[in-house]
């Protein structure tokens, strides 16, 4: 499986007390891992904020003991290298459509073991949660409960996900979609943590809010690098 794999590597988190399985210097390229960003049909901005992934796994790179890459990955449902990846990021303002043969790969994908981070940059809520029902009808999006090591395993979230930008004033909110107790696909709602993500002179967020966004987005990566029980 996927998760398997990768928590085989012999990547260390600065902050874990022990190492997680074997290390493999003679295969040290190969377990450089990255994020996927997902390439989507539909017609939403699935490039939206370039500079938020670097900067993401920059804040990984200095802050835990993960071996990752210094520029995210571009993906589609039907590349090769969507199985290389322990992570998949999917976000824009518009809207979100999947093939039958997508789902069925990310369905597959989500089953061994990968990842997916949904995260609204606004107005792409409806697509969204359309196509992820369309992944599995009967698992619906939940809210993912505070006691879940995503919001526990580097930094410490007592209240869930911090939110980052106004949008419609509502809470921002967690949700999941769990197989067999493992926290497969992550929609962060009415956050916006790839616009914390971004280069400050972007957005002008306060430095307290893109703190919180990384340290959110530190949480996320290591739980589907396979720390996360």
């Amino acid at each position: 499986m996927l998760r398997a794999a990768l928590a085989s590597a012999g990547l260390v988190i600065a902050a874990s007390a022990a190492a997680q399985g074997p290390s493999a210097p003679a295969r040290e390229p190969a377990a450089l891992m990255t994020i996927g960003r997902l390439h989507y049909d539909g017609g939403g901005d699935w490039y939206a904020n370039p500079s938020s992934l670097p900067n993401l796994l920059a804040a990984l790179r200095t802050r835990t003991g993960l071996r990752v890459a210094a520029e995210e990955r571009v993906v589609t449902l039907s590349d090769d290298d969507l199985w290389n990846v322990p992570y998949i990021y999917m976000t824009g303002h518009g809207n979100v459509h999947l093939s039958d043969a997508d789902l069925a790969v990310l369905r597959r994908y989500l089953e061994q073991g990968g990842f997916l981070h949904a995260d609204d940059n606004y107005g792409m809520d409806a697509s969204v949660r359309r196509e992820l029902a369309r992944v599995w009808p009967g698992r619906p999006l939940v809210e993912v409960p505070l006691d879940h090591p995503v919001y526990h395993l580097i930094y410490e979230f007592p209240k869930g996900i911090p939110k980052i930008h106004q949008h419609d004033g509502k809470p921002a909110q967690g949700f999941g979609i769990f197989i067999d107790g493992r926290l497969a696909v992550y929609y962060s709602y009415q956050s916006d943590l790839g616009d914390g993500w971004e280069d400050p002179e972007v957005h002008h967020d306060p430095p307290e809010k893109r703190e919180a966004a990384l340290r959110m987005g530190v949480n996320l990566f290591a739980y589907a690098a396979g720390y996360g029980g």
